[in-house]
């Protein structure tokens, strides 16, 4: 379903009882709302929880802000080498108010906030921000932003930087899996033949690259995070895969050390992907986290 939210319009799918508590999920980088793993949804509603997913602005079938126009990624790469600042066309906590706007939408005054990667750092934002609006955070394969904390391994940010042979849906997807085959499980490998049927369809409902340039400035650009986490005053959980070579682990420990009470939970062999088995330990580790959090 369509809902408006800070001017635009989202998708929205919501699974579970309308009186049950809300978790509002927030995925990462270019992704959907369908990259969330059916594992964890079906995990959560069997927990009694009211599930809440949506496309990110800029992605999926969400409005899109091409008249922004598409940034050039490596210029801005350069630039902040530099320590130029850099301009982006709309912020992480644009993103964040984005969130609050959907519950609202929906007529829910708090709700417990679960974010991976990007979607982890705008969950962080809309609990140091709207505190009185969170029962609880979880950050998934996230990261504070921290100056000096370390960043992809060299050949992810090559492959990060590279674009497909051309828009055709085959190559776009042989693109992705190259990507995925460097920042995946190493303990928990997909299904391939699963895995890129279901990049296929993701390109079929909406593939938007010039948006996905535009979320990457948003988070490049997203330099005072860091700053705002001891604000934050929720029960929170942060997860983080100790093999995970997009973002380091250590960019999960330092998000934990910066949120007052927060909890670490490391998961060896887990990369920056989700694969059946990680979603089940994902789910293991947050529906525990969000039943003790204060209703």
């Amino acid at each position: 379903m369509k809902l408006s939210s800070n001017g635009l319009s989202f998708e929205v799918e919501v699974a579970g009882h309308d009186r049950s508590p809300a978790v509002l999920l927030t995925m990462g980088l270019g992704m959907q709302l369908t990259a969330w793993p059916g594992t964890l949804l079906d995990a959560l509603v069997d927990a009694g929880f009211r599930v809440i997913r949506y496309d990110n602005r800029d992605v999926g079938l969400s409005d899109k802000l091409d008249h922004l126009g598409q940034p050039n990624l490596l210029w801005q790469f350069m630039r902040q080498r530099m320590g130029l600042r850099l301009r982006s066309p709309y912020r992480l906590q644009d993103m964040a108010l984005d969130a609050l706007g959907i519950l609202d939408a929906l007529g829910l005054q708090r709700a417990h906030l679960v974010g991976v990667s990007m979607g982890g750092m705008v969950s962080q934002r809309v609990a140091a921000t709207a505190q009185q609006r969170v029962l609880s955070l979880t950050s998934v394969m996230s990261s504070s932003g921290a100056p000096g904390l370390p960043g992809p391994r060299p050949e992810v940010s090559r492959a990060m930087m590279m674009r497909p042979k051309s828009r055709a849906p085959e190559d776009i997807v042989a693109h992705t899996l190259d990507i995925f085959r460097m920042i995946g499980s190493p303990a928990y490998p997909q299904d391939m033949k699963v895995f890129r049927q279901h990049l296929l369809d993701g390109v079929a409902r909406g593939s938007h690259p010039a948006g996905v340039a535009r979320q990457m400035l948003a988070i490049m650009s997203d330099t005072g995070r860091h700053r705002l986490l001891d604000r934050i005053g929720c029960p929170t959980l942060v997860i983080h895969g100790e093999a995970d070579p997009l973002v380091p682990i250590a960019c999960g420990r330092d998000t934990a050390k910066r949120i007052p009470g927060a909890r670490f939970e490391a998961i060896e062999g887990m990369g920056h992907d989700w694969p059946p088995a990680v979603a089940e330990l994902l789910a293991h580790h947050i529906i525990p986290h969000l039943k003790s959090a204060p209703a």
